[in-house]
């Protein structure tokens, strides 16, 4: 069975292209939804994009409330703002949030019925133009299939997808990531980070999506603890906004494991951003995912130079799961007593988020399959 490799038609990257944005978008619409977020408002980051937009002549109408993780509702009110205006193609700006809520805009305004009703189904439908400008390095979206909102009914975060929601456009600028504080660069970081591991250790790894994944664990690696550092550093968010983008691409064409998997509840009952929680889980996902697959994690200490290369393949492995453990530590990830959630809370909630896990279908992915009783027993050791 052949392999199937999907990315945005058109990737633009360097500093300050926004301002070349109106040349690549000529013809795709008359009128843009611009979604966004307030901060990206008060910082000046959209008033890039409408200057990019009025350059060519094209009118747009902003929705800047994806003020926090996507939900059904955020999502039905950036709709009700599309058909109202009569937009017809629609640009994301800002991080994984207003990247979400755009793509579900996007193919619900050519949908009937509710977001829950498309989880476990290919989105695969005509969709208007969509450009992805991430502000932040880290999740990814601009150049994947998939978008994660919350449903407000039901608590729980849908995975939901197919190729017609991944961007027709990424801007990659790393001008709209200088203002990204150091918990944030972080956090978002260690999600690509994580995007690219589990891309090259899923089951659904291929030749393609390994090229991308071990470039974007490269860059990632090398350049993220100096943007956590010195933001200015325009070259190093360059390199870090690409391997985020990679990282995006490896894991839209080979998915996401275990660590995904466990993330979503945490952040759907407790409300802990995507990339926060993802970096808490990292180190005791990749102890038990190791296991089953020392090769793969091997290699990878290896290409990050943090295990001699006379060493064998289960030191050479371990070497890796220690190092991204320092690493975590070292970019002052939070835990979850420090983010004040509460433990009893927590472990009343396990069973449920354990069946939320599975539910998702990422943990499948892991060479080393996950029981549901193994699942609660490493959400158990984040505490």
């Amino acid at each position: 069975m052949g392999n199937t490799f999907l990315m945005p038609q058109k990737i633009i990257s360097g500093e300050n292209v926004i301002n070349e944005l109106g040349e690549h978008i000529k013809g795709k619409g008359e009128k843009a939804l611009i979604v966004t977020d307030s901060f990206m408002v008060k910082s000046g980051n959209v008033t890039k994009v409408e200057d990019a937009l009025k350059k060519t002549e094209i009118s747009y109408v902003i929705y800047d409330g994806a003020n926090t993780e996507p939900t059904d509702k955020i999502v039905d009110a950036g709709l009700k703002i599309f058909k109202e205006e009569k937009c017809d193609f629609i640009v994301a700006l800002g991080g994984g949030s207003p990247m979400d809520t755009a793509k579900a805009i996007a193919f619900m305004s050519v949908s009937s019925g509710k977001l829950r009703d498309y989880m476990h189904t290919s989105i695969d439908m005509q969709v208007p133009y969509l450009v992805a400008i991430p502000t932040t390095a880290g999740t990814g979206s601009e150049a994947t299939k998939n978008t994660i909102i919350a449903d407000t009914e039901t608590e729980v975060k849908m995975l939901l997808g197919g190729p017609s929601i991944i961007p027709a456009l990424a801007v990659i600028d790393p001008v709209f990531t200088m203002t990204v504080p150091p918990k944030i660069t972080a956090a978002t970081g260690i999600d690509a980070l994580t995007h690219s591991i589990e891309a090259y250790t899923s089951r659904k790894a291929q030749p393609m999506s390994d090229i991308f994944a071990r470039s974007a664990v490269k860059k990632i690696y090398k350049n993220l603890l100096t943007c956590f550092k010195d933001g200015n550093n325009v070259e190093a968010r360059l390199q870090l906004s690409e391997g985020a983008l990679e990282a995006g691409i490896a894991f839209n064409n080979s998915s996401v494991t275990i660590v995904h998997g466990m993330s979503r509840p945490i952040g759907a009952l407790f409300h802990i951003a995507h990339g926060v929680s993802n970096a808490i889980l990292l180190p005791a996902c990749l102890e038990f995912a190791v296991e089953g697959n020392i090769q793969r994690f091997a290699e990878l200490g290896r290409l990050l130079e943090v295990a001699d290369s006379n060493a064998s393949d289960t030191d050479a492995a371990q070497a890796l799961v220690t190092e991204v453990t320092r690493f975590c530590k070292a970019l002052e990830i939070p835990t979850l007593t420090e983010l004040g959630v509460d433990k009893d809370a927590f472990m009343a909630n396990l069973d449920k988020m354990a069946d939320d896990a599975l539910e998702s279908g990422s943990p499948q992915n892991t060479m080393r399959i996950p029981t549901k009783e193994q699942i609660i027993e490493i959400y158990k050791k984040l505490f």
